[in-house]
């Protein structure tokens, strides 16, 4: 429920700050005065986007508090992780003059979509166009869903849908996929020949460039080893025995000298250290063999591994394997494709049947409904004067969609003979109004919305349907709710439990708009004006009290 709203520096209204209180509010003023801005500023709080007509040279501010406390709204905040009061929850946006937006919710920043996600729950702002939405297949569809009470079944559908589809989705690429391999399985073949008889294998190229480069200076190795083994044990140089008689020399003072006996383990060591060296010297040697056939072979496998990589526009051989797998797999699909095909067409002929069966189910529960949306709807609309109204719901079956098998269409006349014709088609503005009054009376008991703004809603009506209208407004605000109707009509306004008045005000320099909440003798002469215009003659007052007194529900 809307409990406090505060407007600053929003188009005509520079500080608005205004209490409201629940059950059935009405908001009148002069054509003009600023009403539709109010509306609008509240729209912002929604999530709606901001226009340059509604800038100001300042920042603009619009706050707005509820109690939400009996609305189950608590998960929204801890999903989003914002602090929750249910007794203070706090909207507000603020607008800088180069039309920057900011949005918080209980004073943290948050998006645009998750503003109007909150303020959708919050408040439902009936406008005239809104009318329009009469017209609408889905929004038939939806207001039958809302009072057949299916949420769950819809949701429980809807998850049978969307795996049908994702499943559908997956035949159609496979079909697609089967027919482009066919198209193509050729050259498919010749590229997997290609790659298959280069013998691939992760890490070879590396091996084989090594390999290459080691033959390729075959000669030179082998010269650097053999001087290497000759100096180490040749005739001339012979280190390694040089380095054995050292050794044994410094042994044989070890006895009188203790002190040379680390120096004679350390060369004992270089000594077996050296031998091992030669040795390894002398067995690399003999495996360094020039061998031209070898090298070529070598060279012709590098050289199919380049051209591969060129043709495929890769640089590894493992991402040359991962194509030649692919390929592969691709094979696989034409080899098999009747096979898998056949089994993804049973596994999408199973989710359509169970998708089918949620769907039946949903439309049986849809028609259970309509007919009691039907026999309501016309026990409403008899005292808003439409005597003989028949309204009858509509269904023709469709393709499966993400709402369900059903298209409905609401028939109406408002004539005993005739035949009944689409709403949209037949209605005027006026019957439109009231049928869509009487469907969000008959919402508001199944949905728990804590707010309803309606704006100017008794278009085209007057006397003594008005007066039931406000009876309608008047006991969804009686019911749980807090009911807001913008309205021109003094029978509407006379039922309203608080009334507020929309003034504009002409300043030395600007116009501004005003808000002020009417004590009960400014409400008799709002009411008195608004029964006999400007000139306030002493009968229209009597008339005034009259509706405040008579207009009153029964308790």
């Amino acid at each position: 429920m809307l409990t406090h709203l505060h407007i600053k520096n929003y188009a005509l209204i520079d500080e608005l700050d205004i209490p409201f209180h629940p059950g059935f509010s009405v908001i009148t003023g002069e054509t003009g005065a600023g009403k539709s801005i109010i509306l609008g500023a509240i729209g912002l709080l929604l999530g709606q986007r901001a226009t340059h007509s509604q800038a100001t040279e300042k920042r603009c501010t619009v706050e707005a508090h509820f109690n939400i406390g009996n609305y189950d709204l608590q998960p929204f905040f801890t999903e989003n992780d914002i602090d929750y009061d249910g007794e203070d929850t706090i909207l507000r946006r603020e607008i800088s003059p180069s039309g920057k937006s900011r949005m918080f919710i209980n004073d943290t920043p948050v998006n645009l979509s998750l503003m109007r996600e909150l303020g959708s729950q919050l408040i439902d702002i009936h406008s005239q166009h809104q009318n329009l939405l009469l017209n609408k297949e889905d929004f038939q569809l939806n207001v039958v869903d809302i009072l057949a009470a299916d949420q769950p079944l819809l949701a429980d559908y809807r998850k049978a849908y969307d795996e049908y589809r994702q499943v559908a989705r997956q035949l159609s690429e496979l079909e697609a996929e089967i027919e482009r391999n066919r198209e193509n399985e050729d050259f498919l073949r010749f590229q997997y020949k290609e790659l298959d008889e280069a013998a691939l294998r992760d890490g070879a190229q590396e091996e084989l460039e090594q390999l290459a480069e080691t033959m390729s200076h075959a000669e030179e190795i082998k010269e650097c080893l053999y001087e290497a083994g000759n100096i180490l044990n040749g005739e001339q140089v012979d280190v390694v025995n040089h380095l054995r008689q050292a050794a044994q020399q410094i042994q044989r003072i070890t006895s009188v000298l203790p002190s040379v006996s680390d120096l004679a383990q350390r060369l004992e060591s270089a000594y077996i250290e050296l031998k091992d060296i030669g040795q390894d010297i002398d067995t690399q040697l003999e495996n360094v063999d020039f061998n031209p056939q070898q090298l070529e072979a070598v060279n012709e496998q590098l050289d199919t591994i380049y051209t591969l990589q060129h043709k495929f526009h890769v640089s590894t051989v493992a991402e040359l394997i991962s194509i030649r797998d692919g390929i592969k797999e691709q094979l696989a699909h034409i080899d098999n494709g009747d096979d898998t095909l056949r089994e993804k067409r049973e596994q999408v002929a199973t989710f359509l049947s169970y998708a089918t069966e949620k769907a039946k189910t949903l439309t049986s529960i849809r028609t259970k409904a309509a007919k009691q949306v039907e026999r309501e709807l016309k026990e409403r609309l008899i005292p808003l004067g439409i005597q003989n109204v028949r309204f009858e719901i509509l269904f023709t079956p469709k393709e499966l969609s993400a709402d369900g098998a059903d298209k409905v269409a609401f028939l109406f006349s408002a004539n005993k003979s005739g035949d009944m014709q689409p709403i949209s088609q037949i209605a005027s503005g006026g019957e439109i109004a009231r049928v869509m009054l009487s469907l969000k009376a008959m919402i508001s008991g199944a949905v728990k919305l804590p707010t309803i703004i309606f704006d100017e809603i008794d278009t085209g009506v007057s006397g003594r349907v008005a007066e039931q209208m406000a009876h309608i407004m008047h006991e969804m605000g009686e019911n749980k709710r807090q009911v807001i109707s913008i309205t021109h009509l003094p029978q509407i306004a006379a039922l309203g439990s608080t009334h507020y008045k929309v003034t504009k005000e002409d300043t030395d320099t600007d116009t501004i708009s005003r808000m002020t909440l009417l004590s009960p003798e400014e409400r008799t002469m709002e009411i008195a004006q608004m029964l006999s215009g400007n000139d306030i003659t002493q009968a229209a007052m009597e008339h005034a009290q009259a509706l405040l007194n008579i207009n009153k529900p029964s308790k």
